[in-house]
């Protein structure tokens, strides 16, 4: 079973790991956080996300996120990195794994000589990049989810507000980090994946019939039961 104390060890051992490939600048470890009724809460400390769902530029909501260091990690080119757990009674009840790239990667892009050496910046000096948020949600609570709508696990790109991707289950750390530095950091990911920890066990199948009808996200599916 993956339980609160599992993911919360999960998350502090990837972080170590990251900063040890010094992919990753700044950092806040994660908390175990316990409020009643049985809650368990594995994330950077309280802070308001409120900004998030506003009808602000992203440059906005990026600059606000790094004031307030709403943040797990930050990343050696700027972007953030959150990784937020509920549990109800050692039951996954919620998560939101976002990614949040800096807006600000002109200086990287202007200047390439500086960088193109480096591994780290291999991914992110190129001039036709464009930096989009990404946040994998997962929420079972009956009153939330509509199946196909809004499925229980799902993907959202570009703070697009109905953009829902169905994902087959909730993502573990160790998943969401590898997806993140496979897809974004991926010249970085070749010379340092062997240095990043990796963890075997998943949640078990969410989606539902009707969602895998439909373009969906299938993850990993060795369970931990």
């Amino acid at each position: 079973m993956i339980t609160p104390e599992k993911i919360r060890t999960q998350v502090e051992r990837l972080t170590i790991d990251l900063i040890e490939c010094s992919l990753c600048e700044q950092q806040r470890f994660p908390s175990l956080r316990k409020e009643p009724p049985n809650i368990k809460k594995i994330d950077f400390g309280k802070s308001d996300l409120s900004i998030v769902l506003k009808n602000k530029s992203y440059q906005e909501i990026y600059n606000e996120l790094l004031r307030t260091q709403a943040y797990n990690l930050k990343m050696i080119d700027g972007a953030l990195i959150q990784l937020m757990y509920k549990f109800y009674e050692n039951s996954l009840q919620s998560h939101r794994l976002a990614f949040f790239p800096s807006p600000y990667l002109k200086e990287f892009q202007n200047n390439p000589e500086i960088y193109e050496e480096d591994c780290i910046y291999a991914d992110i000096i190129k001039k036709n990049i464009v930096p989009f948020p990404l946040r994998f949600d997962f929420d079972c609570r009956e009153d939330v989810v509509i199946v196909v709508d809004h499925p229980k696990s799902h993907l959202t790109l570009g703070q697009y507000q109905n953009c829902r991707i169905p994902v087959s289950a909730p993502l573990t750390p160790s998943i969401f980090i590898n997806f993140i530095l496979r897809n974004f950091y991926n010249t970085a990911y070749i010379k340092y994946s062997e240095k990043i920890s990796k963890y075997t066990k998943v949640f078990m199948n969410t989606i539902e019939i009707l969602e895998q009808a439909i373009t969906h996200i299938q993850l990993p599916v060795i369970v931990d039961d």
